[in-house]
């Protein structure tokens, strides 16, 4: 089992940046495929970014395309996720996941959760 542990929540105003970083500890055989879900109040949760196991791969969601930035320590045991030009609407609590995936990221499914981390994007 993987343990995962984010920081790096707050509050920001649009415009601004945030880095939310995912310590990950446990049990871990292999480098997983490492991915970013948000879920805002009253919304579905979304799957924003994603990360192959040997950083390959990145998968980013068209509504943080550009804005946002998936990537990990040398020694992949920790991720980050720079997010840049904040909108409200990127306010949400965010989770880092570990997981797996087939071929493509539509694929990916979820083995671990972190707790999450909430991120507020004043207007």
């Amino acid at each position: 089992q993987v343990s995962l542990v984010e920081s790096g929540g707050g509050s920001v105003q649009a415009g601004g940046s945030l880095r939310l970083s995912c310590a990950a500890s446990g049990r871990i055989l292999s480098r997983p495929d490492m991915g970013w879900y948000r879920q805002a109040p009253g919304k579905e949760r979304e799957f924003v970014a994603g990360i192959s196991g040997i950083g390959a791969s990145t998968y980013y969601a068209d509504s943080v395309k550009g804005r946002f930035t998936f990537f990990a320590s040398s020694a992949r045991n920790t991720v980050y996720l720079q997010m840049t030009s904040l909108k409200p609407e990127d306010t949400a609590i965010y989770y880092c996941t570990a997981g797996t995936r087939r071929e493509t990221w539509s694929t990916y499914r979820v083995l671990s959760w972190g707790q999450g981390t909430q991120v507020t994007v004043s207007s």
